[in-house]
């Protein structure tokens, strides 16, 4: 195998090289397969393990080195890919800038999930939310640019849009943030585009819009509403929606969005780089819509009961992808009614999974 100084992990040195130069076969091979060294921050949380298991059976990819310090991520979603010949793991807190450079050693691209979520936590701690989601994004963002990592996809969100009544809701128009959380991410969003531009690195930010699917907790205070649901409907306790019901958002399952994940930190297309992209299905199911699906697949006819509406919830979040269709060639092929299929399924296979 060739031997490759810390000079060839520099995405932009090694496209230059092979364009200016003929080299073997063998060797090309070397370069388009496996040359890929990924850095996942939050690698054991949800949407972060999903995507683990696709890059370690992505030939493309030849390490897939995870920093997660387990503060919401949980150990036993990374138990079945522990011993993989690719895999990596580097237990620290993107806080700590010192472990963000040691963990970017020999990486060529960076996937940065890490981030603490959840709205009603912003607003009971605006403080941690802060530190996590900017200080550390900061801290993995300048890392990589000391160490010529190039090219980072990184977590953002459709919190951005605020308090916008546009639906759906577009790339390019954001209201008022509605929540500390909303302000990190946005303030993620800023930091991206001005490293892109004052240090020659390609950013890609993907807006998620409710994400779901198996790997997803049930348990704590911040727990999502989808695992909630398929919670209290395989213990028959009736779940408590916020307000009457009538809310909608754009579920989206995660394959879905692992599958854009990866298109953004593989694309080639120059006029991809440096954007941000809604990261959804394209559409709206309400609180009440979404209950119906799980109990008609539960074949259960538990009834909720309704509290009131959280501090900084949007009535309706619809995303417009058609950026991210047109520039990262994302297709979101798994619909909100069979990711549910799937996700009860692991659910009701896995209900010790996070006890």
């Amino acid at each position: 195998m060739l031997k490759l100084d810390k000079t060839w992990l520099n995405p932009k040195i090694k496209s230059k090289f092979l364009l200016e130069n003929t080299l073997c076969k063998g060797a090309m091979k070397y370069f388009s397969v496996c040359m890929y060294n990924i850095l996942l921050t939050g690698g054991a949380g949800f949407i972060g393990s999903n995507l683990l298991r696709a890059l370690l059976n992505d030939e493309r990819v030849s390490l897939v080195r995870v920093m997660d310090n387990f503060e919401t991520g949980y150990r036993q979603n990374l138990e079945e890919v522990k011993n993989h010949q690719k895999f990596e793991l580097v237990e620290a807190s993107i806080c700590d800038y010192n472990s963000c450079l040691k963990a970017m050693k020999g990486i060529t691209h960076v996937s940065h999930q890490a981030a603490l979520g959840s709205v009603p936590r912003s607003i009971n701690n605006p403080i941690a939310t802060n530190n996590t989601n900017i200080v550390g994004s900061l801290n993995i963002f300048n890392a990589a640019k000391e160490e010529g990592v190039n090219r980072i996809v990184y977590a953002a969100s459709s919190s951005t849009y605020g308090d916008s009544k546009t639906l759906p809701k577009v790339e390019d128009k954001i209201g008022k943030p509605l929540s500390p959380y909303a302000v990190t991410k946005y303030v993620v969003e800023l930091y991206a585009d001005v490293f892109g531009k004052t240090y020659d690195m390609d950013f890609i930010g993907l807006r998620y819009f409710n994400v779901f699917g198996p790997h997803q907790s049930p348990k704590g205070a911040y727990a999502a509403v989808i695992p909630l649901f398929m919670d209290a409907v395989l213990n028959n306790e009736p779940p408590t929606i916020n307000g009457d019901g009538s809310y909608s958002r754009d579920f989206t399952y995660v394959d879905n969005v692992v599958q854009a994940n990866i298109r953004a930190l593989f694309t080639d297309s120059n006029e991809a780089l440096n954007e941000v992209y809604n990261v959804a299905f394209g559409q709206k199911t309400t609180l009440l819509e979404l209950f119906d699906y799980i109990c008609a697949e539960a074949d259960s006819d538990l009834k909720p009961s309704h509290g009131p509406n959280r501090v900084g919830d949007i009535p309706h979040s619809l995303a417009d992808i058609s950026k991210a269709r047109e520039l990262l060639k994302y297709d979101p092929v798994i619909s909100v009614q069979d990711g549910l299929k799937g996700s009860f399924e692991w659910y009701k296979e896995n209900r010790k999974y996070f006890l």
